[in-house]
Parts: structure tokens; sequence; C-alpha cells
């Protein structure tokens, strides 16, 4: 009997999003993809798209900041008796807001959002993976997880924190075999969430002024099959006319 493959995703929202198009490219490839997020509907339609063109798919609802949910997503993964091959932490929360009207409250929501929840996903990936002494674990960066800047001054510490916390996993488990990867996207994905919160600005931008959804997963996949001897930790992703 052949081994099974799979692949789980952490932050799946509109069809249109990068979640949905990690899962339905490694679905393509092969992969039993868990898709997970918060709105069982919005998990339905991709779970949906992805069986019309012939994929494996099952569908968790789970919030990235409860301990509970996750543990219970990789439980439902290692009920499949496959090899965890993929592992993408891709919740991306933002609340933009001037430092003294930020409340301490929003601060910890948003380093529970962004760093906190992929520290519990990690310990889930990482606990499938190492006996295989294998595996890819992303995690979705920001361009502030490089430079803070307001009014996205709590955002940019949860996001510096979470590639802390990828460069300390990738020193800890690459001797192990995991592949730690952590993606700076310094740019506006070209997707639903764009198109309703400022489709003046994803007009202004013109062809290929934004990141094309599957031209980003296209790099996620890639850098899941690089050789060992040569794998990338961390890597930008912007539109040629982005100035950086």
């Amino acid at each position: 009997m052949s081994q099974l493959f799979s692949a789980v995703v952490l932050g799946v929202g509109p069809e249109r999003g990068l979640g949905a198009m990690l899962a339905n490219y490694f679905a393509a490839e092969g992969l039993h993809v868990f898709i997970a997020g918060r709105s069982e509907e919005k998990l339905q339609q991709v779970s949906d798209r992805i069986l019309q063109k012939g994929g494996k798919v099952t569908c968790v609802v789970a919030d990235g900041t409860e301990e509970y949910d996750i543990n219970h997503l990789f439980e439902v993964v290692n009920n499949n008796n496959g090899l965890l091959q993929i592992a993408v932490y891709n919740v991306d929360s933002n609340i933009p807001l001037p430092l003294l009207e930020t409340e301490a409250e929003t601060f910890t929501l948003l380093w529970r959002q962004n760093c906190l929840g992929a520290f519990i996903f990690a310990k889930g990936a990482i606990a499938c993976m190492t006996p295989n002494h294998q595996g890819t674990i992303f995690f979705t960066g920001a361009t502030a997880s490089l430079r803070a800047k307001p009014p996205f001054t709590a955002f940019a510490s949860a996001k510096a924190a979470l590639r802390a916390l990828a460069q300390g996993l990738a020193r800890e488990f690459s001797p192990q075999g995991i592949h730690v990867v952590h993606t700076i996207i310094d740019g506006v994905i070209d997707g639903d969430r764009a198109e309703e919160q400022f489709p003046e600005y994803v007009k202004s931008k013109g062809k290929d002024g934004l990141l094309n959804l599957e031209a980003i997963a296209q790099t996620y996949w890639s850098i899941h099959c690089q050789h060992p001897s040569a794998w990338t930790h961390e890597l930008d992703l912007r539109p040629y006319k982005e100035p950086f």
C-alpha cells in the first residue's frame, strides 16, 4: 500500500486568499490537504473547489489563538495515518491604530494571533514531522516583520516576534530534518481582502502591481522541494514595481 502524504494550512479564508490558494496548489500536487480557519462556510467553499478538481481535502474549524483548537486540528491530521509534508501558519491579523489609541487588549490579541498561535501550531507540526525526519513548516510574515511603521506598531511587534520564533525553530529542528521557512510578503496580495478593503489602491497598482496568489503558491512549493544541502530559511516576495 502506497504512503499517503498530507499538508495542513491554518488560516484559510476567502476563495481568493493565500490560504485557499496554497490548499488548492498542494492538493493539485497530490497531497491530502487539511484546511483550517474560523469560518465553516468559507472552508466549505474552498473544500468544494478542491473536490471539484479531484483533490483530497478535510475541513477543520479552528481558531488560531486557541490551543485546544490547534491540538484538535493535529489530532485529525494524525488520524489520517499519512506523512505530514507541509504545515503552513497563514494567520495574518492586523488592526492599524496609533500607539496611544492601542489598548493592551488589542496589543495582546495581535500577539496571540500572529505569534502565540504560531508557537502552538509549530509544536503540533513538529510532533508529526520529527518521527519521519522530514517536513516543511511555513510562517507567513509581512513587511512589518522587519520594520515597524505607525499605525502598525502593535502588528509589527507581533510579526517580529513570529520571525524570531521561526529563527529559533530553524536552528533547533533543522538538524532533525525539519525545514522551517519564514516568508516576508512585502506588498499587497491580489485577492478578495484587498479588493474589498481598498479597491482604489488595487486599481492604482496596475498590471503585476500586486502579488499574484498562484505565483506565491508556486514559490512555497519550490521551497518545499529544495535539497536539504541548500535550504532557504527566509525569503521576501514583492511585486517588481514595489519600492523597498
